[in-house]
This record gives structure tokens, sequence and C-alpha cells, in this order.
């Protein structure tokens, strides 16, 4: 392999990184504010809106590609 090999490499690893770590932060807050809620509607509400915005904002990057 070659150094633009490895480049490209590293930026395809952070890359995957940032999403996991993406998905991981939004379920975080989804479930900290599903909490606060506190009702089982809000908490489905909650925990869908914050993956159909992921979803939006994944797909999108990836069409804008």
């Amino acid at each position: 392999m070659n150094s633009s090999e490895d480049a490209g490499r590293r930026a395809a690893n952070k890359q995957t990184g940032l999403i996991l770590g993406s998905i991981a932060v939004v379920f975080f807050f989804g479930v900290m504010a599903a909490q606060y809620f506190g009702t089982p509607t809000a908490s489905i509400a909650v925990l869908g809106t914050a993956v159909l915005l992921y979803l939006v904002v994944a797909i999108g990057r990836h069409l804008r590609k």
C-alpha cells in the first residue's frame, strides 16, 4: 500500500467513526429526552423523531455526494 491508499483508508475510518458516534449521541439524547417527558407516548415520539432526523441527515449526505 502506498501513502495515498493509507490516507484514503484513514479518512474512511474517521467517517465511519463519526457516523457510529453520532448514532450513539442521537440515541443518548433521545433517551434522556424520553425520560424527561415521562409518558410512553412522548418517549416513543422523541426517540422516533431522533431516529428520523438522523436518517434524513445521513441519507441527505449520501445523496449529495
